[in-house]
């Protein structure tokens, strides 16, 4: 008889977004004429940039004559990005670093969640809580994560972010194998400075370790001494894997879209001690499992990078880092605790005294019928906090905040 993996079975009976879908779902039952403003879920709300737009059709046109329909690309992703992505992400901050290097895929949730795959079931990982649940449940799927004892993962190491130790990670005592970091950070909007991403580096090149680093939302820093890539950092190119994502960067959600950059120098050992590059593996499973990102989608990314592109993208960016400004001001001046929010979309509130975050979740949903998402859902570090994600439009969001404050007050 077929067996299932048994691993699938120790996760949580649902994803975090689909709980909360779940539960706004059935109060919308309960009060059909409500409006629900959703400041939960991170997605985007405007268009996209014309110059997108316009490439878009332009590439949709090509495919529809002979002499320019493409059927499988390459699975790295087209030349034209990858050169884009080279010139414009990374030799303007003095990384330098070969086309091979680069593979596009269709948003950085797949390859965050598959990137374990080149690894051996029993190495150790280390997250930093609160985090984003996919890089946990991918390997609690193949068996690396243990088992759940108290809210927390048996074979995972958690280093905590919370307002009592400033939101920076602190180095683990003991040696980790695999450490997830994600900057700005998600959930909590906050960054990491460029001394203490030195650490990091230096402590994964003293302990033979690798970075898994989320670097989806670089494009909100305001901060110029806040570090764009981990390859800022010298000897990151032999210790890490960078992820980005043009999800929140150019609104494409819907459009789906990103990179991985796998360094050349990057290796991990064998039981034998033999090393063994990483980069041919990753292009390897890639051919294996991946038939690359669409033509049109690859276009669409590469019209970002054109001088047209950068100004409309910044004016989105910009846009939604208005939206963050006003929560910032509104909530303090209600009372409340807040970080993040100077240079990511998200807004990290500690909630009332008494609450817990899931209570605090439903306590506003039905008070002010405005969706947050409890904290408790990115890790045991969460409980007692509530994101908020500044992705609505100006009218929504001003919306809500009104209710906020109404409610608040009461």
């Amino acid at each position: 008889m077929a067996l299932v993996n048994e691993h699938f079975l120790k996760l949580p009976n649902n994803y975090l977004f689909a709980d909360i879908a779940k539960k706004v779902n059935a109060f919308k039952v309960m009060h059909p004429k409500a409006d629900v403003i959703s400041m939960g879920i991170g997605d985007v709300t405007q268009p996209l940039c014309p110059a997108v737009i316009e490439a878009m059709h332009k590439a949709a046109d090509e495919m529809g004559t002979a002499e320019g329909f493409r059927g499988y690309g390459p699975e790295q992703g087209y030349d034209f990005l990858r050169e884009a992505i080279l010139k414009n992400d990374f030799l303007p901050r003095g990384i330098h670093l070969d086309i091979d290097e680069i593979f596009v895929n269709d948003g950085a949730k797949s390859d965050t969640g598959n990137i374990q795959e080149l690894i051996r079931w029993d190495n150790s990982i280390g997250v930093t809580d609160p985090i984003y649940p996919v890089y946990i449940d991918s390997n609690v799927m193949i068996g690396r994560a243990g088992t759940v004892e108290d809210g927390k993962w048996s074979n995972v190491i958690y280093m905590h972010c919370n307002a009592e130790n400033g939101f920076v990670p602190q180095i683990p005592k003991r040696r980790v194998d695999v450490i997830y970091l994600c900057y700005p950070n998600n959930p909590t909007g906050m960054v990491i400075t460029r001394e203490e991403l030195r650490k990091w580096v230096n402590y994964a090149l003293h302990n033979d370790a690798l970075i898994f680093y989320d670097a989806a939302y670089q494009a909100y820093i305001q901060d110029d001494s806040i570090p764009h890539s981990i390859y800022e950092i010298r000897g990151a190119r032999k210790c890490a894997i960078e992820f980005h994502s043009y999800s929140k960067t150019a609104g494409f959600t819907g459009i789906r879209c990103g990179y991985t950059v796998v360094p050349k120098d990057l290796t991990a050992a064998t039981l034998t001690g033999e090393r063994i590059a990483l980069n041919p593996l990753w292009y390897r499973r890639q051919c294996t499992k991946f038939n690359g990102t669409s033509y049109i989608s690859q276009r669409a990314a590469e019209a970002i990078y054109t001088p047209e592109g950068k100004q409309q993208v910044k004016a989105t960016i910009d846009y939604y880092m208005q939206n963050a400004k006003k929560m910032l001001a509104t909530l303090r001046s209600l009372g409340y605790e807040v970080y993040g929010g100077e240079n990511a979309p998200y807004i990290w509130m500690r909630v009332p005294d008494g609450n817990s975050s899931w209570q605090f979740f439903e306590n506003l949903l039905y008070g002010a019928n405005v969706v947050c998402t409890p904290g408790v859902g990115f890790g045991p570090a969460g409980e007692g906090y509530v994101r908020f994600t500044a992705f609505g439009s100006h009218e929504k969001t001003d919306e809500a905040l009104d209710r906020i404050t109404t409610w608040s007050k009461k």
